[in-house]
């Protein structure tokens, strides 16, 4: 694996049945990437994947064969490069990578709000991070606050010029 950022996708558990086959913890919104002969760097060294069922959460991995060998692999954590997520994953139209949000400008009404500095899923709905702004701070307002990252708050994503903008926000950092 080349030396750029490497995001955690995954997690094995416990071993299931005699064949090796293990129980996988996903960690990402892109299970699709977890194919027969792919390689994935790992807390225990680069892992090839010899069988996938996704429906049932199970791995195995090629050269781990039989039950005693892949209990060796038991809470091991699975990485892609940022390379790799792009070649593997497939993004439909609106959707972005959460590395690509990281750094963007976060908008309303031409008002630059703050930057967004990291995404944290609270249940089945993704936030938007924001440092906000310092002229906003020196204002009174909130250092940081969270936006959520659906249509009734983001209006649109410019990701080639790192720009968010939305509507309401600043209600919320407001509350904040």
């Amino acid at each position: 694996m080349n030396n750029s950022k490497r995001f955690f996708i995954a997690q094995v558990g416990k071993t299931v049945a005699l064949q090796g086959d293990l129980k996988l913890h996903l960690h990402t919104d892109f299970p699709e990437q977890f194919k027969v002969g792919e390689i994935f760097e790992s807390s225990n060294g680069p892992l090839e994947i010899s069988r996938i069922n996704l429906n049932r959460e199970l791995i195995a991995f090629k050269g781990y064969d039989g039950i005693d060998a892949a209990k060796r692999l038991i809470n091991t954590k699975l990485y892609a490069s940022l390379e790799e997520t792009k070649k593997r994953c497939i993004l439909k139209k609106g959707e972005y990578f959460w590395f690509d949000l990281e750094e963007c400008l976060v908008v309303e009404k031409g008002e630059v709000l703050g930057k967004v500095t990291e995404i944290q899923r609270f249940a089945d709905t993704n936030y938007l991070f924001i440092q906000t702004n310092e002229k906003l701070v020196k204002e009174g307002y909130a250092k940081t606050f969270l936006v959520p990252n659906i249509s009734r708050y983001v209006l649109n994503c410019d990701i080639d010029a790192k720009i968010i903008n939305t509507i309401d926000s600043k209600e919320l950092l407001s509350a904040s």
